[in-house]
């Protein structure tokens, strides 16, 4: 089965996403670690919370996709048996 545009897309946004995560925590952590190890630490964290709330958003709009996809299915479904117990 292939995937379609989105699934690739939404794919690829997690991966780059995960990539920036990780590099981007060990970037904020020693250019804050000038400022305190502590400051530092607690900087990373929330650089880190607030890039997981965009990552989980990204992984809701393939699960949003997804139950587009099989109410769509289902839709089909129940206009066949309603049109086969209606004749």
């Amino acid at each position: 089965m292939q995937k379609d545009i989105f699934y690739r897309i939404i794919s690829f946004l997690l991966g780059a996403s995960w990539a920036i995560v990780l590099l981007g925590a060990l970037i904020v952590f020693k250019t804050f670690l000038v400022l305190g190890l502590g400051l530092s630490i607690v900087i990373t964290i929330f650089y880190i919370f607030i890039s997981l709330f965009l990552i989980l958003t990204l992984d809701a709009f393939s699960v949003n996709k997804q139950r587009l996809s099989e109410a769509q299915k289902q839709t089909t479904l129940l206009e066949k048996i309603y049109s086969k117990h209606t004749k």
